[in-house]
């Protein structure tokens, strides 16, 4: 069966912060200047929303520069920040530390983002803009002078060995002038893009953090609307980076969750579990007690900051939001950049589109020039040493500098902090590093892998192929086996991979994947030592459907 195709003005794969506000902007645009433009919005999860995971505590900048009356409009922005709170936990006790200026929230909105996305949605749709979710954008397409076309959705309907199922249904290719590749962390295609445009030759490699998330009800004699609490130390060692937030939103909701950096070295330390053990600290578990656990998931994020942008443009679109990396790590905070990648990227689209001149640029370069021009480029340049100094002089020397480089030099010291490695490159022997020893889940504060990813809703149809497809079969028993005891067995949030017993061959390990489990956080794809497991999408309407998230 041949794949059937749609024309449209502009493309846009992914129904996140970046992705809608690139749309809204488009058509906002084209109902000013009375022109004609078809805006095609495609997203992977179940409904706009359904994988959206962050803290979140966003700023309303580019929110209020799309929409000026959005209080008005119903946005779900309604938990304003009222208290901040910055501890330093050692094993049983902490110390209450100043709050950096970055993480002052006066102004911020504690939100659900994935609500904010599905209302972005709806705004969206309203102005003309067509949104398709349930459909993953499987393949980039190319032109024949080699600029990008559009993009393919999956088929639907393939069994596990790839032949077409009696229900099989080819995707559909969608051709646009101009794409905009709004995936979110380490999108597939977005991989693929920065690999044959070459867009990551002058930055620094991408550094992740895996985020693992829980949304609570609580005692309403414990909760505190507007409260946010975030915490560094235990039980993370000093060389790892890592912390935790507590945020307070309203009906006695509690979202906390915990991060990572992905560049520690012992393999046998498993995030999921580190995030279980925090919420036993008797400072933390206290808010826990007597409460229902209601919501779980997990999602990497980008930490490389300003030396890690990519090259944004290449003929015939560009990249926006996390798929780029525009995330503010001392703020913690990203969504706000996000949407304004977005819109900038629309304002210059909307203009080649709209052009009169037959030899229009199919590169959106003006794209590149907006965002140095914006108020993102110099906020991640004032900030780009202090996760670099972490990684560099562990936390206390972080610490150090960025109290430095914060309150003596405003971020402008005439130097500027490496990456010097990709978060696969940094895993030891696992000989040569402590086991940890977790505690057993109590299942009333601390909970198991699989009963989180109950909770969170994740779904897939079994019977297609395996999304996480491996480049050689062998590795995984020969070198993550064999070199690093299985790791991502421990980083993986979602028990995905297993090494089990071989029953036909004594003493030997097999490898398993239960692919149906995951959350699509894409760690795996990050933190695999020899990058040998390539995260490719599922079929559309797989994976998470995360409430309230």
């Amino acid at each position: 069966m041949e794949r059937e195709s749609m024309e449209f003005d502009v493309v846009i794969v992914g129904g996140g912060p970046s992705g809608l506000s690139a749309a809204i902007k488009l058509s906002q645009l084209a109902q000013e200047k009375e022109k004609e433009l078809t805006v095609c919005v495609v997203e992977k999860g179940s409904e706009i929303g359904a994988h959206i995971l962050s803290g979140a505590v966003i700023e309303t900048g580019p929110l209020s520069s799309l929409f000026p009356e959005w209080k008005e409009m119903g946005a779900p922005l309604t938990v304003e920040a009222k208290e901040d709170s910055f501890l330093h936990l050692s094993e049983t006790g902490f110390k209450k530390l100043p709050t950096p200026p970055q993480m002052n929230n006066h102004g911020n909105y504690i939100v659900s983002l994935g609500n904010v996305c599905r209302w972005l949605g709806e705004q969206a749709e309203e102005m003309g803009v067509e949104v398709y979710p349930g459909f993953a954008a499987c393949e980039v397409l190319y032109n024949e002078d080699g600029s990008v076309k559009g993009i393919a959705t999956g088929d639907m309907g393939r069994e596990k060995d790839g032949s077409e199922g009696p229900n099989f249904e080819p995707g559909v290719e969608l051709h646009a002038r101009y794409t905009i590749f709004a995936e979110g962390v380490r999108g597939s295609l977005a991989k693929d893009i920065m690999a044959k445009f070459d867009l990551r030759k002058d930055c620094d490699p991408q550094t992740f953090g895996i985020g693992i998330k829980e949304l609570w009800e609580i005692d309403p004699a414990k909760h505190s609307e507007g409260k946010i609490v975030h915490t560094t130390g235990w039980p993370m060692d000093s060389k790892t980076y890592g912390g935790s937030f507590l945020y307070h939103l309203d009906n006695n909701q509690v979202a906390v969750g915990f991060v990572v950096g992905l560049d520690y070295e012992n393999p046998h330390l498993s995030p999921f579990d580190e995030f279980q053990r925090f919420k036993t600290h008797p400072e933390i578990c206290k808010t826990f007690e007597a409460g229902r656990r209601i919501a779980y998931g997990a999602r990497a994020l980008n930490e490389g900051g300003f030396q890690s942008i990519p090259k944004l443009t290449f003929p015939g679109g560009c990249l926006v939001g996390c798929s780029a990396g525009f995330l503010n790590v001392p703020k913690i905070k990203g969504t706000h950049n996000a949407m304004q990648s977005g819109i900038e990227a629309a304002n210059a689209i909307f203009d080649l589109c709209t052009s009169e001149d037959e030899n229009v640029s199919n590169e959106p370069t003006q794209y590149s020039a907006n965002m140095k021009a914006s108020y993102v480029w110099d906020e991640l340049y004032k900030v780009r040493n202090i996760r670099p100094s972490f990684a560099k002089w562990g936390f206390f020397g972080g610490l150090v500098y960025s109290g430095f480089t914060t309150y003596l030099t405003g971020g402008r010291e005439p130097w500027t902090l490496k990456h010097p490695h990709a978060d696969n490159e940094t895993l030891k022997p696992a000989a040569s590093m402590p086991k940890i020893d977790y505690p057993k889940p109590d299942g009333k504060i601390s909970f198991d892998k699989l009963s989180s990813v109950f909770i969170s809703n994740t779904a897939h149809e079994e019977s297609q192929p395996c999304h996480l497809k491996l480049k050689d079969e062998s590795v995984p028993l020969s070198v993550n086996w064999a070199k690093y005891e299985g790791p991502e067995v421990r980083f993986c949030p979602a028990g995905v991979y297993e090494y089990l017993d071989d029953e036909e061959n004594e003493g030997q390990k097999k490898f398993q994947m239960n692919f149906a489990n995951c959350l699509h956080c894409k760690t795996c794809d990050i933190k695999d030592p020899t990058q040998n497991i390539n995260w490719t999408t599922p079929e559309g309407m797989g994976g998470p459907n995360y409430p309230n998230m």
